[in-house]
């Protein structure tokens, strides 16, 4: 049985990226209508997929973009926005009840709130979103009356194994970590590698973005930022082991020292689908899980020496303020240099603790004005640093 919500339809911004495109999919499969969608640049892919599903509402992110998108859809009645007001007022307009936020980086925040302050249900796939502002986001959906849904699959496994218990119970939350493609190497090995090598994951098939904050490790830092936010705990009561099947997608020990887990095989699309279906269960596209044919489970201590942005993760949440939104647009611009060619992997880690160094009173900013423009002086520090050190 399908809720109204689900028959009255979806918006789905960052339709263009890994998550994008795989919701359009699962909405597809499950005949769910997608009245509005955003994107960045991708015209050509807007436009199609705007076509394809029927949409009411397209927003481009860049305005020469949504101008071009305005001539490929003229011969349509479908409305074209643009830039983050664009966005914003598309989902204010769209009548459907449900926002999947799967924009990339910290410019999700600001549609985050949109759709809270909207009164939309929010399904997030934009973890930045509570990195760099999570208890500003978290009052928002309280205010609004909103449980958000995890689209990660950690935080989408845990939110499962919390169903049915009261927050009392628990012990502690267990994120698991594939450890990335250079799991066992050493700081030495790994410190000269290069975009190419830190995008051939194990397991998922993710964005560049993701897939190299993976590879730091840094994205597990993220996620423990973020299950503070989402589930209400310290972080000394976040672990992280390292699972390299990627079938556990992450556990709940309860104070009984039993251990629920969430298993499937490593498909977005069913993290998608539940958040988009919550709390129906429907028929997804997935195979079964195969459990005598992949044999074993493994399971490792992450090394937080060699990958030392896990541990920068759990220091800026400890600390709080804005420090957590140092870390993340320091990492940011360090990603993007890397993926550029101009810095090499170990860089990554190095700029990174560099602009913490310089912006250590950040820990005071508490505003989302002063969330910000600490957002805005950690670009430019980390930009400076590869300016003066790797150009």
């Amino acid at each position: 049985m399908q809720s109204t919500m689900m028959q009255q339809g979806l918006i789905v911004l960052g339709s263009t990226g890994s998550i994008g495109t795989q919701a359009l999919d699962v909405a597809e499969h499950l005949k769910i209508p997608v009245e509005a969608i955003c994107a960045g640049k991708d015209v050509d892919t807007v436009s199609q997929q705007a076509r394809r599903h029927r949409v009411k509402f397209c927003a481009m992110g860049d305005e020469h973009a949504a101008a071009e998108l305005k001539l490929q859809l003229r011969d349509t009645d479908i409305r074209v926005l643009s830039g983050a007001a664009g966005i914003s007022e598309m989902i204010r307009q769209a009548k459907a009840p449900l926002v999947l936020n799967a924009i990339v980086g910290q410019a999700g925040l600001a549609q985050t709130l949109a759709a809270l302050d909207a009164g939309k249900q929010l399904a997030l796939a934009n973890k930045e979103s509570l990195v760099v502002a999570g208890d500003i986001v978290m009052s928002a959906a309280t205010k609004a009356g909103i449980t958000i849904r995890p689209v990660d699959s950690e935080h989408c496994a845990i939110a499962q194994c919390l169903q049915g218990h009261r927050a009392d119970e628990v012990q502690k939350l267990i994120l698991t970590a594939s450890g990335g493609p250079f799991f066992g190497k050493t700081g030495e090995q790994i410190k000269d590698m290069r975009a190419e090598d830190a995008l051939a994951h194990p397991t998922w098939s993710m964005g560049a973005k993701i897939t190299v904050d993976s590879a730091t490790m840094m994205n597990k830092g993220f996620e423990i930022i973020e299950a503070c936010h989402l589930f209400g705990v310290p972080e000394q009561r976040v672990d992280v082991v390292v699972h390299r099947e990627s079938i556990i997608h992450s556990m709940v020990e309860y104070i009984d020292h039993s251990i629920l887990a969430q298993l499937a095989v490593p498909d977005m699309r069913l993290c998608i689908q539940n958040a988009i279906t919550h709390p129906y269960r429907l028929q997804s596209q997935l195979k079964p899980l195969d459990l005598p044919t992949i044999g074993k489970l493994s399971f490792y201590a992450p090394d937080d020496e060699t990958f030392v942005l896990l541990r920068r993760a759990r220091e800026c949440i400890a600390a709080g303020g804005a420090l957590p939104a140092v870390l993340n647009a320091a990492n940011e611009i360090a990603v993007s240099a890397f993926l550029s060619n101009k810095i090499r992997f170990g860089d990554i880690a190095d700029t990174v603790e560099h602009t913490l160094s310089v912006l250590t009173d950040a820990s005071g900013g508490k505003t989302l004005d002063e969330i910000l423009a600490y957002d805005g002086m950690a670009r430019q520090t980390a930009s400076d640093y590869i300016a003066q050190h790797f150009d």
